[in-house]
């Protein structure tokens, strides 16, 4: 199967599963809030966010041992795959370990990250956080065997069994939450079937790739585990600063102004990742065709394939934080939660600069990773995470909310800035002044389609806490139509835009084919 029929694939089961995680997620909020109130709500988004910022022990192993198997993968040496996975499994495993040690070292520390607890214990605070512990260690387990999925673009694999649990585990939750009524019983619904699902995943994995189970594995050559090694040290501080910058923005909410404040902000999220995670199929899934592109292809082949998938993420990102601003506080305060669950348009609007911007450097971040450009900016990330705490602790204190995300939006800044610099020299030999003067253009086209937008929907809503349903969707089709027809009126006669229809044309015609 070729690199393009994998993505294509890759796209399909991502949407699917998307779509229907997305759905699910949606609902079981409803019934965990209906049941459990807007405190466990805070504190189940803030527990998620703890964990993930643990999760910066795995230090970019993975993204490391994902582009050395590109090679082999593409060679079909399987002697050489067997030994790139079992020093994969070893680094993971330690990684396990060290994420339990940390974990349970920082679980008497709980209370400095949760203001107004609300009736809960201490006691049992720290228990739900224990079992959050135990579904994130267990996961490195299994995790390893993913990265020879992604190398060989059978992203698909790894999507379906996620999806798949993913929706046995919301259905499960919601009977448990509607006749228990229990925190714990929901934590522990979750935990046995993601358990049961490592088990499953991990057979499966066996049996597709059978010589992984061979004991006879020839250990690396030492330039080989240096190689590795020198790309993971290089992506630690990838890793850590993203952790700062990323990952600590329901903490610093929680410790700061309330774990229910943080609960609130999850709930936008929720909806933002939600959308944004249909959008990341695209981009995301390809990473390892990239990964093969770059193994088999020219410069300018790579520059012109790269320029087509920025131009999209621009267009699409723009779309899509404009769509937010205009629908997000209407959907959460009308259709799905209620008044009470609604954010200031000033946070608003900051989280949604934030996503814009991230969406900017999406390509320019896969590009960099399928490359396997990771020295060249290694303090990056870092500095990043740095000038985010800093800035977002002290703007809390000035200013509340806003300012956490004034902060996130600077710190992202720096990589929007410094990382075109970096690609355009190493990867294509080239300056990236024409990357920023195109940035500035989709930036401004974005801009004004939003703020004639704005204009519209604050006519057609005046009070968007209280919106009907055919409103909603009469200003959805209005988004649609005019954001789009905006930027194409701008950019639809540009290479990327016509190579991107010609991409589609292309599809369509060899589907009628058949």
């Amino acid at each position: 199967m070729g690199r393009k029929k994998y993505a294509a694939k890759n796209i399909a089961f991502g949407y699917v599963g998307q779509f229907a995680t997305a759905i699910m997620g949606f609902i079981l909020k409803q019934v965990f809030i209906a049941n459990l109130g807007a405190t466990l709500n805070g504190v189940n988004g803030l527990y998620t966010g703890i964990l993930s910022l643990l999760n910066m022990a795995e230090l970019g192993i993975g993204t490391a041992m994902n582009f050395a198997l590109y090679a082999p993968v593409a060679r079909g040496d399987r002697e050489k795959i067997k030994s790139y996975m079992k020093l994969y499994r070893k680094a993971y495993y330690t990684v396990a370990f060290v994420v339990a040690a940390i974990g349970l070292v920082l679980a008497p520390f709980l209370r400095i990250f949760i203001k107004d607890p609300g009736a809960n214990t201490w006691h049992d605070l720290t228990m739900y956080y224990l079992i959050f512990l135990f579904n994130t260690v267990s996961s490195y387990f299994v995790a390893y065997k993913y990265s020879l999925v992604n190398a060989s673009q059978k992203n698909y694999i790894q999507t379906n069994i996620t999806t798949v649990t993913k929706i046995v585990t919301v259905l499960a939750q919601m009977l448990v939450l509607v006749t228990t009524r229990n925190f714990y019983c929901y934590l522990i619904t979750d935990a046995a079937i993601q358990l049961i699902q490592k088990f499953f995943a991990n057979w499966y994995l066996n049996h597709l790739y059978p010589y992984l189970k061979e004991k006879n594995v020839a250990p690396l050559s030492k330039s080989e585990s240096d190689e590795v090694w020198s790309k993971t040290k290089a992506l630690v501080w990838h890793k850590v600063g993203d952790a700062a910058r990323l990952q600590t923005d329901s903490i610093i909410i929680s410790s700061f102004i309330s774990v229910t404040v943080s609960g609130m902000v999850d709930n936008y999220n929720q909806v933002i990742t939600a959308v944004a995670s249909f959008v990341n199929i695209i981009f995301n899934s390809m990473i390892s065709s990239f990964g093969n592109l770059i193994a088999t292809e020219n410069k300018e082949k790579q520059f012109s394939m790269f320029s087509v998938y920025r131009f999209f993420a621009s267009w699409i990102y723009g779309f899509c934080a404009s769509a937010f601003f205009i629908l997000l506080t209407p959907f959460v305060g009308s259709l799905w939660l209620g008044k009470g669950w609604v954010l200031p348009y000033a946070s608003v609007g900051l989280i949604l600069l934030d996503f814009y911007f991230k969406g900017d450097r999406i390509v320019l971040s896969n590009f960099k990773t399928a490359a396997g450009v990771f020295e060249q900016d290694k303090y990056l990330a870092a500095i990043q995470g740095l000038v985010n705490l800093v800035l977002s602790i002290w703007l809390v204190m000035k200013i509340g909310l806003p300012g956490i995300y004034i902060g996130t939006v600077l710190s992202g800044l720096i990589a929007n800035i410094t990382k075109p610099i970096i690609i355009y020299r190493v990867c294509f030999d080239r300056s990236a002044a024409h990357y920023f003067k195109d940035s500035i253009k989709y930036l401004l086209v974005s801009g004004g389609s939003l703020l004639l937008l704005y204009l519209i929907s604050s006519r057609l809503m005046p009070d968007p806490e209280s919106v009907g349903l055919g409103m909603f969707i009469l200003m959805a089709v209005i988004v649609v139509i005019l954001y789009n027809g905006i930027f194409l009126a701008f950019f639809g006669r540009s290479k990327e835009c016509r190579y991107l229809f010609g991409m589609v044309k292309e599809k369509i015609g060899s589907r009628s084919g058949r």
